[in-house]
């Protein structure tokens, strides 16, 4: 049996049978093909010549069980007893918020370095996320369990190894929409708060707060990512840091052999004989898999928001749930960062900085693959995968089934011009777009337009979107700094940033004068526009098949099976996150039933609208006001509060 010191023992004998948590069974693989630190040696260091140090949970105060996901449990054979909930849940509060040790778990924190935000940071390492060890599943797959947010490792830097409520409901709920939207991602089982807090400064603004410790479970075949290799880079010409294990090319290898026969046992069968091929054949299938999943992202408008080299999974998942956000009014250089101020990580810029990351894990990866090698496989598969990919991914989105034709670049292009120049909901549009009919009725026509442009911003929407940031005598002393002084100006603003602000300026005005009636007309006229290509493009799906009828039938069903009717909304998530601040933990459960289902309207959430416009007809009480808004609003275009929340 496996104790903390100082916290109670698991009840049900040496080895913790009497609970349902007992079926787990590990095997601890990385920790055993894979250097681990010697040292016993507390707090914040530099841990060189190791993958992985060993470490010790910090215990939380009264943990409860805000969340389980059971298909994510299920992959590690956990059921969890219907019967006995309450004590299901007390058990998984204890053993997943790090208060108890499961038997066979032996936690440890990872090793690995990144560059953020273009600049390479040196050693940064697991400063939150423990390894618990690996779960075998009930079918003999093999699953790597963490806890993030259990305490102090040797990586938390100045931090203090804890997360809270906010961020880790985020994390949780959007890592199980993005499983459930069929997005390759590392998996979260639960989500534990307690009575412990820590002091955050949310906003960076000099206005801290306490707020609870909160873990969450994460779940993935391994959280290797490709800063992991980075641990080897000698002192950057940059920034003057450098890896913790420089010249220790003896772990590369252990970490390629351990990564390529564990999860890519194909290629190490294939290559057995020639390291360099084998690692040549790796490197192509991690830039394939990078460029696929970048393509799904933009294909349901998700944005990362820290898109580090730390953050990049060595088996192409989406990992790591910061500041991410889902698009709602469409525009290609959206920033869900608020720490982002030169758009980096943008919407539109995802594809190319995951290529750029590949880059650096080809740099982290000699001598073991030749860099000629390995630039000559990114520059030839990176960008041919990642339009592959995306274009079928889009053709079913527009239920383009029958044809492949080359015009379909341009239409989805076109597409997404008419959704930026009226503003529309980027999951909205493409979910109404199946209700399109190809036949030529005028009214049908008209009524479809109505409610396209429903889904287009308001004046008011516009409005605060374009609101000018900079104070007016700010912009004006930066625009007279970058004509006398360009080389000072060049060190405290850009130029990207005062064109999109005098953009922003200039929109506004306009905006000013913009009637609705107008806005609708125009809006109205865009869309006849682009619905009038995109019939045309339907017409050439229907000569080519005998049945018309069936071919709507199946149109529609793969179009509503790729085009998500919810998604992960800020603001739906922020009124899960203020009712579980509150103590009211239903609205995440709620949340996550509905992101279990994101291509049809439950029937339960059915139920619930049904009642709600009942109860909305007589109530009057704003509180009942306010609940019935937030009940309705899961598939709706973001409400104007909305546009006010900052994720940093």
């Amino acid at each position: 049996m496996q104790q903390l010191a100082g916290l109670p023992a698991r009840p049900g004998g040496p080895e913790g049978g009497g609970g349902w948590l007992g079926a787990l069974r590990f095997d601890n693989l990385a920790l055993r093909s894979l250097p681990v630190d010697a040292s016993e040696e507390g707090g914040p260091r530099a841990v060189p010549g190791a993958c992985f140090s060993r470490v010790r949970p910090s215990p939380l105060q009264s943990p409860r069980l805000v969340a389980m996901s059971l298909p994510a449990l299920a992959l590690l054979g956990l059921e969890a007893p219907a019967a006995e909930r309450e004590a299901a849940e007390a058990e998984a509060a204890q053993y997943f918020s790090g208060n108890r040790l499961l038997a066979g778990s032996e936690p440890a924190a990872h090793c690995y370095c990144g560059h953020q935000f273009g600049s390479f940071a040196g050693q940064l390492g697991d400063g939150a996320a423990m390894y618990l060890g690996e779960v075998l599943g009930p079918r003999g797959e093999r699953w790597e369990i963490q806890l993030k947010g259990a305490g102090l490792t040797p990586f938390s830097r100045q931090a203090d190894g804890r997360k809270v409520l906010r961020s880790s409901i985020r994390e949780f709920l959007c890592s199980e929409a993005m499983f459930h939207l069929g997005i390759p991602t590392t998996r979260a089982g639960t989500c534990v708060t307690s009575d412990s807090k820590v002091v955050r400064d949310v906003f960076y603004d000099g206005n801290p707060k306490s707020e609870r410790c909160t873990v969450v479970l994460r779940i993935a075949s391994t959280f290797i990512r490709f800063g992991s290799f980075e641990i080897f880079k000698p002192t950057d010409e940059y920034t003057g840091r450098k890896g913790p294990s420089v010249n220790r090319n003896d772990i590369r290898i252990q970490m390629l052999d351990y990564v390529i026969s564990t999860f890519y046992p194909e290629i190490q069968e294939a290559y057995s004989d020639n390291s360099i091929q084998r690692n040549a054949a790796f490197f192509k299938e991690i830039t394939k898999r990078t460029a696929r999943l970048v393509a799904e992202w933009q294909c349901v408008g998700f944005c990362h928001g820290v898109l580090n080299t730390d953050n990049m999974s060595i088996v192409g998942l989406t990992i790591d749930y910061g500041p991410f956000g889902f698009m709602d009014r469409y525009d290609p250089e959206h920033i869900c960062n608020g720490s982002d101020n030169t758009g980096r990580y943008a919407y539109n810029k995802q594809p190319e900085i995951c290529k750029w990351n590949l880059g650096k894990l080809a740099e982290a990866l000699v001598p073991e693959l030749p860099l000629e090698i390995s630039e000559l496989i990114l520059e030839e598969e990176y960008d041919a995968e990642f339009e592959k990919h995306y274009l079928q991914k889009m053709r079913k989105k527009l239920g383009l089934i029958q044809l492949e034709l080359e015009e379909d670049s341009k239409l989805v292009s076109e597409l997404l011009e008419t959704m930026h120049l009226t503003g529309g909901d980027f999951t909205n549009i493409f979910y109404l777009l199946s209700s399109f009919s190809v036949g030529s009725d005028p009214s049908k026509l008209e009524d479809f337009l109505e409610d396209l442009t429903s889904q287009c911003a308001s004046v008011e929407e516009l409005k605060v979107a374009f609101k000018p940031q900079m104070d007016p005598r700010q912009l004006s002393m930066m625009l007279m700094l970058a004509q006398s002084n360009p080389q000072l100006f060049a060190l405290i603003g850009t130029k990207a940033n005062i064109n999109k602000e005098l953009e922003r300026i200039e929109q506004f005005s306009k905006l000013q004068q913009l009637t609705a009636a107008d806005l609708l007309s125009r809006n109205k006229r865009h869309w006849k526009e682009w619905l009038e290509k995109y019939r045309v493009r339907l017409q050439k799906e229907i000569e080519n098949v005998s049945d018309a009828d069936a071919w709507n039938t199946n149109r529609v069903k793969v179009m509503n099976s790729n085009n998500p009717k919810y998604i992960l909304r800020n603001y739906i998530a922020q009124n899960a996150i203020e009712a579980a601040e509150n103590g009211d933990f239903s609205e995440v459960r709620n949340v996550l039933k509905l992101l279990e289902n994101p291509f049809q309207e439950a029937e339960c959430f059915r139920e619930v609208k049904e009642d709600v416009e009942e109860e909305g007809a007589t109530a009057t009480a704003p509180a009942c006001a306010q609940e019935t808004r937030s009940r309705l609003s899961y598939c709706s275009k973001p409400p104007l509060w909305a546009s006010e929340l900052c994720v940093t």
